[in-house]
């Protein structure tokens, strides 16, 4: 009910002319760019203050008053300031009785204090109303007036009267209230600005790992190798030539680890029988790093495709024509056309702009922006059925690419295969299942399951 009335507000915006009074506790950086922008936005707002002399840092249309004449003075009090104060509010109870608190405290590190500021103001207020909000909006941001990438404000609270008051505020300031639920949830609202790129941390830390693998792996076949048997020094491949293959080999590994996890949701659900039982920790953790995963790899994709424009204006590049031009000339030799070739090239290149354009396509509809505009079955469509065939013409782009070499032994430099053929590992194996997964007798009994069959009704509790 909460959530929903949350959603009422973003579409019925108060229309009465008459703002209430809003009260700030704190004169503090956040307290007066708060301020500021609620007078912008037609408040009339009221400060507590120890002192009540006026500073030029004070919004010059905002009153200054004593805390406890500013208190009855409003019945939303926004308490702008830190945990370690809040002892002296206890004297101003009788004031604050049945008033909105607003407590928009942060911490300085996760799990700093046994219960949250929130509840922590709410024991020490027991007759008044404690709701957790704007601790996730900065002081720069509401100054500047640069909020698009924080118009979200996260509000929680245990009455519900005051959570819509001060969602009323919220949109008012033409942000947007996200209603979390009760004060129990102040710890996790509070966390949110700890917490660096949190969705990001498994991503990252995964890419980073098979990027060293794939990097030292290729360092290994094409420099050490080189130099050692054939005693030729490519050391310079380290800046140009091996990224440019550790990047598509990393990016299509990651782009299979995309799809790799709903293979193994649809795999246990055949096996449970139910969709009513809770997956693996893990597999859950997985399946909400796709999106940021498939960034990362469309990120790596688009270097390789810069990487690969410039490799003709690479001294290298340069060399290996004039030599082989040269020794042509010399030698009299006139090289005709190889027309399988050519169709081997053209449809590498073919291959790859079309999966990369489908590439871009995912990574463009994953933007919030856009995957509001679209219903959730153009969404699914997008990301299932395109994303599939992205992964098909990625993986035919580097079986083009290598396939001459899979019987040569040539290739296989200290027995171990080419870094290209360990991108295909994981595209592979996504799709062979994915093609078993789709036939009418597997799809039909998967879809039943999907839709709530249960092989076991236990589970449906």
């Amino acid at each position: 009910m909460n959530k929903n009335s949350s959603n009422i507000m973003a579409l019925t915006p108060n229309t009465s002319n008459k703002r209430e009074t809003v009260c700030i506790f704190g004169t503090g950086d956040f307290g007066r760019a708060l301020g500021h922008k609620m007078i912008q936005s037609g408040y009339p707002v009221v400060y507590g203050s120890r002192s009540t002399q006026i500073s030029n840092l004070i919004p010059k249309d905002a009153e200054v008053l004593g805390h406890a004449e500013a208190a009855q003075k409003a019945a939303v009090i926004i308490i702008a300031i830190q945990r370690q104060h809040y002892n002296f509010l206890t004297s101003l109870s009788q004031v604050l009785h049945g008033k909105v608190l607003v407590d928009i405290s942060n911490n300085l590190k996760l799990k700093q204090y046994p219960e949250s500021n929130a509840e922590y103001l709410a024991q020490l207020l027991p007759g008044s109303k404690v709701v957790k909000g704007f601790n996730t909006v900065s002081a720069w941001a509401l100054q500047s007036g640069t909020l698009d990438a924080s118009r979200q404000v996260f509000i929680c609270g245990d009455d519900v009267e005051a959570k819509q008051m001060v969602m009323n505020i919220v949109h008012g300031l033409g942000l947007t209230p996200v209603d979390k639920g009760s004060l129990l949830a102040a710890q996790e609202i509070e966390n949110y600005p700890l917490q660096l790129f949190p969705m990001w941390k498994f991503p990252i830390f995964l890419s980073l790992g098979l990027g060293l693998f794939f990097f030292f792996y290729s360092l290994a076949l094409d420099v050490i190798h080189t130099y050692v048997y054939d005693n030729n020094n490519f050391s310079f491949f380290i800046a140009i030539t091996i990224p440019n293959r550790v990047f598509p080999v990393l990016a299509l590994t990651l782009f299979g680890l995309v799809y790799l996890p709903g293979i193994f949701a649809a795999i246990i659900q055949l096996y449970r029988g139910t969709k009513y039982r809770r997956f693996p920790d893990w597999l859950d953790r997985w399946m909400l790093a796709r999106k940021q995963l498939g960034l990362i790899a469309l990120a790596l994709a688009s270097l390789h495709a810069v990487f690969t424009l410039v490799t003709p204006l690479r001294p290298y590049s340069s060399w290996r024509t004039s030599n082989r031009i040269i020794s042509q000339v010399l030698n009299n030799e006139t090289v005709s056309l190889n027309h399988t070739n050519a169709w081997l090239i053209d449809s590498y290149l073919a291959m790859g702009m079309l999966g990369l354009f489908l590439f871009v396509l995912l990574g463009i509809t994953s933007l919030p922006s856009v995957s509001n505009s679209v219903n959730w079955r153009e969404f699914r469509f997008i990301q299932s059925k395109v994303g599939y065939l992205a992964l098909i013409l990625c993986t035919a782009h580097t079986m083009i690419f290598g396939g001459k070499w899979f019987l040569n032994p040539s290739a296989y430099k200290w027995y171990l295969p080419d870094i290209y053929m360990l991108s295909l590992v994981v595209p592979c194996a996504v799709l062979v299942v994915k093609f078993v997964l789709i036939f009418p007798c597997v799809d039909k009994h998967l879809t039943r399951i999907r839709q709530g069959w249960e092989r076991n009704p236990r589970y449906s509790e």
